[in-house]
């Protein structure tokens, strides 16, 4: 009964003003859900301003197995470390996205084999895909031709952007080794170049543009 009036729920979100509203996730297993502090506001400030959006200034916070998650259409998620998802969580998370929701999982270097390991338990059936960069999500309000920007240096890999999909809807994004959520943050804690900056808002902007315009 919760999970058909969650769902029901969360169709009326989707179809009512209140659909453009992001959450942060609170997930469990000790990684730092709460990095980024200024990188989600500043994210909103850019998308207001620059491709007329109308985001609550302050993003809330979610736990994973909240009936609450199901009042916002994009959830973000971002750390360093271990993730874990309970059965509940797992239950809960697994509603929310095949009823219409969205989560964005951004690698902070150091979550990708917690968050590869836990999502699997929301999703063992599907696997992810790496999106191309010609997928819709790198050509919104802002052009990215060669898919996903790289923001700050760490391996020397590649950034890369994988998903997971309920058929043909893109339901779970996980940027990595691409840090967005550090250019996103206040200049003063990064110090990255303007440039830099730039782009990791834009490509931001792009992501939430793909999610409401959907």
């Amino acid at each position: 009964m919760r999970k058909i009036f969650c769902s029901i729920a969360f169709l009326f979100v989707l179809s009512s003003g209140l659909a453009q509203e992001i959450a942060l996730l609170k997930y469990q297993g000790g990684g730092d859900w709460y990095s980024n502090p200024t990188a989600l506001p500043n994210l909103i400030e850019f998308s207001n301003q620059q491709i007329n959006t109308s985001i609550e200034a302050q993003p809330v916070t979610v736990e994973t197995s909240s009936p609450e998650l199901f009042n916002y259409a994009f959830v973000h998620m971002t750390g360093h470390g271990n993730v874990y998802f309970s059965e509940e969580d797992v239950e809960n998370l697994r509603t929310y996205l095949l009823s219409g929701g969205f989560l964005h999982a951004d690698d902070n270097y150091g979550m990708a084999p917690y968050f590869k390991e836990a999502i699997k338990t929301v999703f063992p059936e599907k696997e992810w895909v790496e999106l191309s960069a010609n997928h819709p999500i790198f050509n919104q309000a802002f052009s990215f031709p060669k898919g996903l920007p790289k923001i700050h240096e760490h391996d020397a890999l590649p950034p890369q952007a994988f998903g997971i999909f309920d058929e043909d809807r893109l339901i779970v994004l996980f940027t990595y080794e691409s840090d967005l959520g550090n250019g996103w943050e206040d200049p003063e804690v990064h110090n990255d170049p303007e440039e830099v900056r730039l782009k990791a808002l834009q490509m931001g902007a792009n992501i939430l543009n793909y999610v409401f315009t959907r």
